[in-house]
Formats: structure tokens, sequence, C-alpha cells
């Protein structure tokens, strides 16, 4: 693959970004939270469309946040346990204030709150770059020939 001038780069990576992800509302959205997590119920939204019109499945690693973009995936991480879990956010919610992201029942199994319902969470988006590098290598040389033409 030919190297590229910083220039060219920087240009790359900001063609890139849209194909990886939708751009945050605000610049923390991708800062760590803490707060309540909570999770769906299992019978009354099994198979329910999400926010990004998939279907929900109770057995997945879905998650549901107000902010996000869809597709970020984030670790969450029971505060009283030390659990964690890696999620991704398919779905817009929790809309019960105080609660910051809801959870598949078989995450919330394996965070130790299903029981309780509620737990104190901390939530930890991965970094957005891994996005931005699927992007580039999905489309490459359509993205080198867009800053070629530039010149």
């Amino acid at each position: 693959m030919p190297t590229l001038p910083k220039g060219r780069l920087a240009l790359l990576a900001c063609l890139a970004l849209p194909a990886a992800a939708p751009v945050p509302s605000h610049a923390n959205d991708f800062a760590t939270q803490r707060g309540i997590a909570s999770y769906y119920h299992p019978q009354r939204f099994t198979g329910r469309p999400m926010a990004n019109g998939d279907r929900f499945d109770p057995n997945s690693n879905s998650a549901a946040h107000r902010t996000l973009p869809f597709g970020t995936v984030v670790e969450v991480t029971n505060l009283r346990n030390g659990e964690t879990r890696t999620v991704v956010i398919e779905d817009r919610g929790p809309f019960i204030r105080g609660r910051i992201i809801d959870l598949s029942p078989r995450i919330a199994e394996e965070l130790g709150m299903r029981d309780s319902g509620l737990a104190a969470v901390e939530v930890r988006p991965i970094s957005q770059a891994d996005q931005l590098m699927e992007a580039f290598n999905r489309r490459p040389q359509q993205m080198l020939e867009v800053a070629e033409s530039l010149d």
C-alpha cells in the first residue's frame, strides 16, 4: 500500500468517518459514563424492532443508549462485582431518569444484575478508530482516488 502525506491521511480519515459511524451530537458522547443500567424485559421486547431496524434478541449483546451512534461498541462494567461485558449500541433509551444504558437479558445475567434489575455501571466506548480502520479497509481504492484527485 502506498504511503501518503499527513494531509492526505487526514482527508482519508474524514472521508471514512461517515462510513464508519454517525458523528456523535456532542464531543463528550464518547466519554466514559457512570450511572444505572437496566435491562429489556425478555418477553415484552423479544422480536420487536429496535431503533436501528433490527429485531431484538434477548440472547444478543444489544444495548440501548440515548446518544451513542448505532454500532458503537462499549464495555459495561458492574461496579459492585467488577464483571465486564462488551455490547453494541443498537437501540435508543433508556428513557427513565437516572439510567444510562439498557442491556439485553443475557448481558444482565452475565453482569450479575438480572435478579436486582438495576446496577451501578461504568460505560466505556471502545475506540471509534477501530470502526474508521474497518471502513478504510472496505474501500481503500475509492478513498485513494479521491485523495489523488485533489492534487
